[in-house]
């Protein structure tokens, strides 16, 4: 369902930017865009990768999120949350947009990027859901998907990790997210395969697109 009126759709910019990003590189692509985006000098724009290996400690992270010694490195970040994972068979989705201009708050921003998740996964036959009072995109079987968001001055940056065919033993030595009591899962544990991860990036655009009412014109 679109959070915005029913107008002709806004126009934007996603880009699919390969696999093996490296964390802090697309952190500072992220602040000049932000940046251009406040000036106006650029449309919403949506970046798609998978990262290297590298765990993110969010603005509620704490020490006990780590468990024992990571198996790459740990990078603290300016998003909201705590404590997660990034690496191949993920998929990242960094939105750059204007919430002042879609006219939506961050909670309902959020819950845009977790609707749009979860008609993602509909396409690949995965019934998935919200969680009361926990963000992020649920299934039967665990957390299929992170969210971490920053908003300045009207603009969002950080935004959605899907786990496609990520190795999840990775999550074994952080407390993902500090919840402690619930597993995590991915696409390719739950279906038995999984698709290309630039597959996926063009599926989850274009729900995202969709529930905030943006055409992207993928390049």
């Amino acid at each position: 369902m679109s959070t915005t009126s029913p107008q002709a759709p806004r126009h934007g910019q996603a880009h699919w930017l390969g696999e093996g990003i490296d964390y802090a590189w697309a952190w500072g692509l992220q602040r000049d865009l932000l940046e251009e985006r406040v000036a106006g000098e650029r449309q919403d724009t949506l970046l798609l990768m998978g990262h290297a290996p590298v765990y993110t400690a969010g603005r509620r992270s704490v020490p006990e999120d780590v468990l024992a010694q990571l198996p790459a490195p740990l990078v603290e970040t300016d998003r909201g949350g705590q404590t997660t994972y990034h690496g191949p068979g993920q998929l990242v989705g960094y939105p750059i947009v204007s919430l002042t201009e879609l006219g939506l708050g961050p909670k309902r921003y959020v819950e845009a990027v977790e609707s749009a998740l979860i008609a993602a996964l509909a396409e690949y036959g995965v019934a998935a859901h919200r969680e009361e009072g926990l963000t992020g995109v649920w299934t039967r079987s665990g957390k299929i998907a992170a969210i971490g968001v920053k908003v300045s001055r009207g603009v969002t940056m950080h935004g959605f990790a899907l786990n496609v065919a990520t190795d999840l033993r990775a999550y074994e030595v952080i407390v993902p997210c500090g919840i402690g009591d619930r597993p995590v899962t991915s696409l390719a544990a739950l279906v038995g395969s999984a698709p290309d991860l630039k597959e996926a990036a063009y599926v989850a655009a274009k729900a995202l697109g969709a529930s905030l009412g943006i055409s992207w014109q993928v390049g």
